[in-house]
């Protein structure tokens, strides 16, 4: 079945099954940039990388870099990372803290609100207009809970319309930390995988495979969290609507009726984190956020809040993607924060058993479609017990197929649309 402009859309994608070819062919990947990552919101970084004037930090919009930069004037923008004059990165440092950045190439030299201030030699440039050589600029920059996200589109909808039920999760994910704010400055850890970015999307909130593919870090740490994806098995899956996704292990928790067990621990072995959620938002409400716990949220199409860490997705090209992983931390509690960034190492760092078992998979399937029959992957299960919960969004058991069945009905419209 031949990719690109022309894809009958409607054979490529069918109600639970999708056509193989979605995951490898070049030409729906070229269509997927110009449709999805270069026209919707996609995720770009958090207020809390770039804190102080002056800041930077090297990102992108899928494959293309960016810089965000909080400006001279205290502004957070999004800067293309590449000259006008012939194209050359004029920045290739991770992050650091400038005023200007000058091309290594011939030496143009830009202000960090993409200003054009001067360039080598300027003589060969007499009487030329500066204004219009300035570096590119992402059209639209918003952001949510200090969640910062991009859109290279002039127009479309705003920021909160995309996320729509989704903006729960991130209000959720706030409410964790004593001050309302997160801290995303730990650090990136950034893995390849040879694999398509959809497979990574899907899994984020497959509840299907946990219990087969991670039982080795569950029997080892000794984790209730195993208990989620089985038959018995109270959490939901729910589609959030625009291609968003979660599992909601809220259910489990409320059940259990213990302050911190979504972390694996109790609150009486966090006294100081306890304490100062008792303080900020009363011992009854404290109680409540610190039973229901942190979301487990994929935004499409590239952030993925995992509980105690968060995953950003960046394709490459149509069979290989890379991830970049940071342990989230909660503003002004360095109690529960140590230990943030330890259970992080021990499940997505360099030794780490979460991530190898899922990189793994996903290596493991873009193999597997070099096979040719059967062509379409098939993904009905729980089809049968969908329902919707008192918001009106989709819901079905933890270990359903529908976040995939939902990734895949909100990908259709995108590529859809002209």
């Amino acid at each position: 079945m031949e990719g690109g402009l022309h894809n009958p859309w409607e054979k490529l994608i069918q109600p639970g099954m999708v056509h193989g070819s979605l995951y490898s062919d070049e030409l729906i990947f070229k269509e997927e940039l110009e449709k999805i990552w270069f026209k919707t919101w996609v995720y770009v970084g958090h207020e809390s990388e770039v804190p102080n004037t002056n800041d930077f930090v090297t990102k992108s919009v899928g494959p293309m870099p960016v810089l965000m930069v909080r400006n001279q004037h205290g502004e957070i923008s999004l800067l293309l990372n590449r000259c006008p004059h012939r194209g050359n990165a004029v920045c290739v440092q991770h992050k650091g803290n400038r005023k200007s950045f000058t091309c290594p190439y011939h030496s143009w030299t830009f202000a960090n609100d993409g200003r054009l201030m001067n360039y080598a030699f300027p003589e060969g440039y007499a009487g030329t207009d500066k204004s219009g050589l300035g570096l590119a600029k992402v059209p639209r920059v918003a952001s949510y809970r200090g969640f910062v996200f991009a859109s290279m589109a002039q127009d479309g909808p705003s920021l909160e319309q995309h996320l729509g039920g989704a903006r729960r999760t991130l209000d959720q994910a706030c409410e964790n930390s004593p001050t309302g704010e997160l801290d995303l400055s730990a650090g990136f850890l950034r893995h390849r995988t040879r694999a398509n970015w959809k497979f990574i999307l899907e899994n984020e909130c497959d509840g299907y495979h946990p219990a087969f593919v991670h039982s080795s870090i569950f029997s080892v740490a000794d984790s209730a969290i195993g208990s989620l994806y089985g038959n018995d098995a109270v959490a939901v899956t729910r589609g959030l609507g625009n291609g968003h996704t979660e599992v909601d292990p809220r259910p489990e928790f409320r059940r259990r009726d213990q302050p911190m067990s979504w972390f694996g621990t109790t609150a009486d072995k966090l006294p100081e984190y306890t304490a100062q959620m008792n303080a900020a938002y009363g011992d009854e409400r404290a109680r409540q956020i610190m039973i229901d716990g942190m979301p487990h949220v994929m935004i499409f199409p590239n952030l993925f809040i995992a509980e105690i860490q968060i995953f950003v997705i960046q394709p490459v090209s149509a069979v290989e993607s890379i991830q970049h992983v940071t342990a989230i931390q909660f503003k002004d509690s360095p109690e529960i924060n140590r230990r943030l960034r330890q259970q992080t190492m021990g499940s997505v760092g360099p030794a780490g058993f979460l991530l190898a078992d899922d990189t793994e998979m996903y290596e493991r399937n873009q193999r597997g479609l070099e096979i040719r029959s059967p062509e379409y992957l098939y993904l009905k299960r729980g089809e049968h017990r969908e329902r919707r919960d008192d918001d009106g969004f989709v819901v079905g058991h933890s270990t359903d197929d529908l976040p995939s069945r939902e990734i895949w009905k909100h990908y259709r419209t995108l590529m859809e649309a002209c």
